[in-house]
């Protein structure tokens, strides 16, 4: 093999030749394609083309077969360019450097010709080697940016599940490195937003922009269409509706301020009010603007009712009742699935930690009954602390029913349900033999002798008259089953077989 080594590049030649001005249109944007000019140089220069990189992979043209040590001498920087001729072909190399800093990282362009080049052939491969660089540092910076991204929204994702497990001191010890003060604050109020799946990671964005700096945001790793946004500003929840305002699809739902040991719990509210915000006008709902069941029941007997079912869960460690705590209030909020990917964790561990509390519990939690008092008794344990002052419950032994028995619960779930009946259809009648067949639309059609699509139909059929989310387990549900029992059109189900400390007195019942 003969040819020259450390050939330096050629003096720009006149552009009124053609090719600059079409290898210039290679920078154009929507026309950056290292590889559309890998096809342009060959085609230009009469020659075949291979662009590979410092491992020897072909990016781009078609592979030659070069010297191994000249190949190296030029990847490594320590000559820039060769002319080599090797029998009939006649071989131009050129480093082309790489963004990436580490020692024999730039990729080699190789233009092969039968004849030899000359000083336009020449010229025409190092110009199109230095926009095949511009390009392809353009692209590493893209994938870089990419790269950034990705690491910043999963470690967002990565302080939510923190903050949904209440490791509030992790969470804001994550946070603390790329957004100081973020989270250094007692309470926030948690918001989601929902719209167009594909146009999700714009929507991202926007949140992100509108909420300058002062908000967790969050892709929700559960459901396709849905942001979640953290925020401790008190003005946060303005600037999530003039975002929604005027945007077709577009819906808001968020939480009252809740600690930031409660973020799981402002989440369930947050979903709870964007089933409601797809019913109005405006597309925006706040969880605290309808009446809640549990407001309308005696503070004290709530809370010591709610310590006295969980009662069995005390005598775990701290870390792992908290675990199962969180887990099953999620995982009753939506399904094991949803749960496990908020979480972070396998749907199998969500299922395996609600089997065990269930089991501590004596509950099935197939029966919606039974899943909304444990909601309720998981809510209010979580609220425990912080609406009380941590003072002991002062009424001991309540029972279920001497909660649902008070006259605001009673006319709160008369008014709700008494909506049902302006309808012509008896959604009532439907909606409750629905939640006594477990939320079963082929069961409950048989115990009311008509077809399982028009249960379906009428429950589907409920939900905006109730302005609340039924077909999906959660708050909405809970708090209509509760209004059944309430009322005293479905049983009150006992959570614990037997108080343990009275093996022959029901806890309630």
């Amino acid at each position: 093999m003969a040819g020259r080594a450390g050939e330096g590049p050629h003096p720009p030649t006149s552009p009124d030749d053609a090719w600059t001005a079409q290898l210039l249109g290679h920078l154009r944007p929507g026309a950056r394609d290292p590889r559309q000019v890998v096809t342009w140089l060959a085609h230009a220069a009469r020659a075949t083309v291979c662009l590979q990189d410092a491992a020897g992979t072909v990016l781009a043209g078609e592979r030659l077969p070069l010297d191994d040590g000249l190949v190296a001498e030029v990847v490594a920087g320590r000559i820039s360019a060769a002319a080599v001729q090797d029998g009939d072909r006649h071989l131009r190399l050129v480093s082309v450097p790489a963004p990436d800093p580490r020692p024999a990282a730039a990729s080699l362009l190789a233009v092969a010709r039968d004849i030899p080049f000359d000083r336009r052939a020449a010229e025409i491969v190092t110009h199109a080697a230095g926009v095949i660089e511009l390009l392809l540092r353009e692209g590493e910076s893209r994938a870089a940016g990419r790269r950034l991204r990705r690491a910043t929204a999963d470690l967002r994702l990565a302080i939510l599940q923190l903050l949904m497990v209440e490791d509030t001191v992790s969470a804001r010890r994550v946070a603390a490195g790329l957004w100081p003060g973020l989270l250094d604050t007692d309470s926030a109020r948690v918001f989601v937003v929902e719209g167009d799946p594909a146009e999700r990671d714009g929507l991202a964005e926007d949140c992100l922009d509108i909420t300058r700096g002062q908000a967790l945001v969050v892709r929700c790793p559960a459901v396709d269409g849905h942001v979640i946004v953290v925020s401790p500003a008190p003005t946060a929840g303005q600037w999530l509706r003039s975002l929604v305002d005027g945007r077709p699809g577009t819906f808001l739902g968020g939480s009252v301020r809740q600690s930031l040991a409660r973020t799981a719990t402002a989440y369930g509210q947050a979903v709870s009010a964007l089933a409601v915000a797809r019913f109005r006008s405006d597309q925006a709902a706040v969880y605290a603007e309808r009446t809640h069941p549990e407001e309308l029941m005696d503070p004290a007997a709530l809370h010591a009712w709610s310590a006295a079912v969980l009662r069995p869960l005390d005598a775990l460690p701290h870390h792992t009742r908290a675990e199962l705590l969180a887990t099953t209030r999620l995982g009753l909020e939506f399904t094991a699935v949803s749960a496990a990917k908020v979480l972070g964790v396998s749907r199998n561990t969500v299922r395996a930690r609600m089997d065990r509390v269930e089991g501590l519990l004596g509950a099935d939690f197939s029966d919606l009954a039974v899943r909304a008092t444990a909601h309720l008794a998981l809510n209010t344990e979580a609220a425990g602390t912080e609406d009380l002052g941590g003072a002991p419950p002062a009424v001991p032994g309540p029972r279920l029913a001497d909660l649902l028995a008070g006259p605001g619960l009673h006319a709160w779930a008369h008014d709700l349900l008494d909506r049902l009946t302006r309808d012509g259809r008896d959604l009532r009648g439907t909606l409750r033999a629905w939640i006594a067949a477990g939320g079963n639309a082929e069961r409950a059609a048989q115990d009311l002798g008509v077809h399982a699509q028009t249960v379906r139909e009428h429950v589907r059929g409920a939900e905006p008259v109730l302005e609340r989310q039924l077909l999906a387990s959660g708050t909405d549900l809970y708090e209509v089953v509760l209004a059944h029992l309430a009322l005293g059109d479905l049983t009150a189900p006992a959570l614990l077989r037997a108080n343990p400390g009275q093996p022959d007195s029901p806890v309630h019942g």
